[in-house]
């Protein structure tokens, strides 16, 4: 919990949590200033901190600010208490969580501008695949991104075949090659 942006950013340095709610109205800037203060933890590809936006307002200018700013989702207070749970679990997936009519808002600002290319064999991969592709680019052994991700050495493995078979590449040193040539690493 935090009184003030000031006091977010310290306690979500500190703490680096998976997931934080973010309320989107916080004095001293709101959340979109603790986004943009934040921001090198939601690019920390070995463990990044997502944030779920929670706000009273459905105004298109909040939502569209603290998305704008990174936050990969956004629910107003009238959520119940199961699917706001629910939310927050999605988040921590990679998953993007909306209601349709924030959704709405979020496609209207964001179809305008420039977007990135599409990489149809990026785009096969699972969020936790690219989190262990990313992490085998780098040169971690099976061991260690289990350790990393809390996952198993065994769930490690899947994955890395899952990545492998879906990109057809035969081994860890052509996936690094893929990964570099992608700026994934």
């Amino acid at each position: 919990e935090a009184a003030d942006v000031d006091q977010a950013v310290t306690v979500i340095t500190a703490t680096r949590p998976e997931v934080v709610l973010l309320d989107v109205h916080l004095p001293g800037g709101g959340g979109v200033e603790v986004l943009r203060r934040c921001s090198p933890l939601m690019s920390d590809a070995e463990r990044p901190v997502r944030f779920l936006a929670l706000s009273v307002s459905d105004a298109a200018e909040d939502v569209i600010g603290v998305i704008r700013g990174g936050a990969r989702g956004y629910v107003t207070k009238t959520i119940t208490g199961t699917d706001l749970v629910d939310s927050i679990f999605r988040v921590q997936d990679g998953d993007a969580v909306f209601s349709p009519r924030l959704a709405g808002f979020v496609l209207d600002a964001f179809a305008s501008t420039d977007a990135p290319p599409v990489d149809e064999d990026l785009d096969r991969l699972t969020q936790r695949e690219r989190e262990v592709l990313r992490l085998i680019a780098r040169g971690y052994a099976y061991k260690e991104i289990a350790k990393q991700l809390f996952i198993s050495v065994k769930t490690v493995e899947s994955h890395v075949s899952a990545v492998l078979r879906k990109l057809q590449l035969s081994n860890r040193h052509e996936l690094t090659r893929w990964a570099t040539a992608r700026r994934l690493v």
